[in-house]
């Protein structure tokens, strides 16, 4: 069906409920995070678990991703936006109501499943809801509904868990999602249900990539422990390997293709999707590493944990007006190479963090990531969109944000694993040291100095061991949250390799 060609009030009170949609979506991984921790004890879940509450949701997103279109063309675009979002309203409710962990896991994919139809629901509506000259006016509200996420969702997840509960973090979704649901539903008519589209829904290739991520989640999660030598590990590494095989195979020969990867045969293309994975690892992993440091190092409310996490999508939502001006001016090699290099630093500085850093310590290295995080995001999106055909836009839009989706959900599993894994042996070399009589463990760790003067200590009995031995765990689950920073930083500074390979634009005159 043709845009309408006036941009009535009934268009825009549809398209803005849309994006009141899009922006609850978003808003989910911001506001979950500021309670995790919260999450984790009301549930009775160890620090171990608590990854495949974010990791759920973005692998259910991914897989949606690739399936958007289809179902956009069979239930027509208002259909597949509406049913998406009453799935994402009932799976809210049940996330709301689960009383046990693997309940809360099973809605949060559910919940991304839905939340990944949502998001390029919307940026399509923009292009055919409105004639030409008013589509740039939609898409600068869909994208600016969008950046106010990351910079509202760690305090409003903070002051919900904070004054109700963690549940309401959740059921705040029932009733947007249903008035957005039938708003959408009356106001925005753009196009038919094509049921013949069904049948172009290219299922072999769809079960390769939900096996393939599933497996992949699970052996992250699972072969640390046991130090990737177990039968079920490789079992898990090869069923990995083989549904993925199974994946791309079928992208590449099938007539319609699930995910059509025929853009990665440009170099441009194929360096920006490299980077958007990069950038999706770093993003989603220090929404994850940073409110665990803060509820289980230095035991912050909901609340205190939304507020500092504010700094970074405060200045996020603040350097984006000034990243717009600079695609304008410089080409997309440079500004990614220079957003990359700031949240490279915004995450090693986080590095150096002590059981004893807080708000103050962490103020210039979000101020840094959110800074940087346009500045990797606009210019990507531009190499990778701008030379593609109209009809390949869709789907090249597609494959770069499931790709940005894929590396966060890869990113915390990693994270997540250095994490959970490495506070045993720290402890054990912290406590070696302590023994020795090291001075500077003793402070890190925070002891009393004037008792280590570098000679072994003796006398130490089980009284002293039982005193010191929390303080010893807490430092080394710092040193694991700083290995963490490490590895998302070393990544995203050694993706500055990538960079000379996007196409190079000349700036405008």
């Amino acid at each position: 069906m043709k845009a309408r060609s006036n941009g009535a009030v009934r268009d825009w009170l549809g398209f803005g409920a849309m994006c009141v949609g899009m922006f609850v979506a978003l808003l989910d991984i911001q506001v979950v995070s500021a309670v995790l921790p919260a999450m984790g004890s009301a549930l009775h879940t160890g620090l171990d678990r608590l990854s495949w509450i974010q990791t759920a949701y973005l692998t259910g997103e991914v897989i949606a991703v690739a399936l958007s279109g289809r179902l956009s063309r069979a239930l027509s675009t208002t259909g597949a936006f509406s049913a998406a979002t009453i799935g994402f309203v009932i799976a809210s409710a049940g996330c709301a109501a689960s009383s046990d962990f693997a309940s809360l896991v099973v809605w949060r994919t559910i919940q991304g499943l839905c939340g990944g139809v949502i998001i390029p629901t919307v940026f399509s509506a923009g292009y055919r809801i409105f004639p030409k000259q008013l589509q740039a006016r939609a898409l600068l509200l869909a994208g600016g509904v969008a950046m106010l996420a990351p910079s509202l969702g760690p305090l409003v997840g903070g002051f919900i868990g904070e004054r109700l509960s963690w549940n309401w973090v959740f059921l705040i979704n029932v009733p947007t999602g249903i008035v957005v649901a039938a708003t959408a539903y009356a106001a925005v008519h753009v196009d038919e249900p094509d049921p013949r589209a069904w049948k172009a829904i290219d299922l072999p290739a769809l079960l390769g990539l939900a096996g393939s991520l599933t497996m992949l989640q699970v052996l992250l999660k699972l072969a640390p422990g046991d130090h990737w030598r177990s039968w079920r590990d490789l079992g898990l590494c090869c069923g990995t390997v083989l549904a993925g095989a199974v994946f791309v195979t079928r992208s590449v020969g099938a007539r319609l293709p699930l995910v059509d990867l025929t853009p990665l045969k440009s170099t441009s293309f194929a360096a920006a999707c490299a980077l958007n994975f990069v950038v999706g690892s770093a993003l989603y992993g220090c929404v994850y590493v940073l409110p665990l440091f803060l509820g289980f190092v230095r035991r912050h409310s909901s609340l205190e944990i939304g507020l500092i996490m504010t700094v970074m999508g405060a200045t996020q939502l603040i350097a984006a007006p000034l990243a717009t001006l600079a695609s304008k001016r410089f080409s997309a090699a440079w500004l990614t190479a220079v957003g990359l290099a700031l949240f490279g630093a915004g995450l090693v500085l986080n590095a150096f963090s002590t059981p004893e850093s807080d708000a103050a310590a962490l103020f210039w290295p979000q101020v840094l990531r959110g800074a940087a995080a346009m500045f990797c995001i606009l210019p990507l999106t531009t190499a990778a969109l701008d030379p593609q055909p109209q009809g390949q836009l869709a789907n090249a839009s597609a494959l770069l944000n499931l790709m940005r989706n894929l590396g966060g959900a890869i990113g915390i599993g990693i994270v997540d694993t250095v994490i959970n894994v490495r506070p045993p042996a720290i402890a054990s070399h912290l406590t070696t040291m302590l023994l020795a009589g090291n001075r500077d463990a003793a402070a890190f760790v925070g002891l009393p100095t004037s008792l280590f003067r570098g000679t072994p200590l003796h006398g130490v009995g089980p009284a002293q061991l039982a005193f010191a031995r929390p303080l010893v765990e807490r430092a080394a689950l710092t040193v694991a949250f700083n290995e963490a920073w490490l590895i998302l930083g070393g990544l995203t500074i050694a993706a500055l390799a990538i960079t000379p390979l996007l196409r190079q634009n000349a700036p405008p005159p």
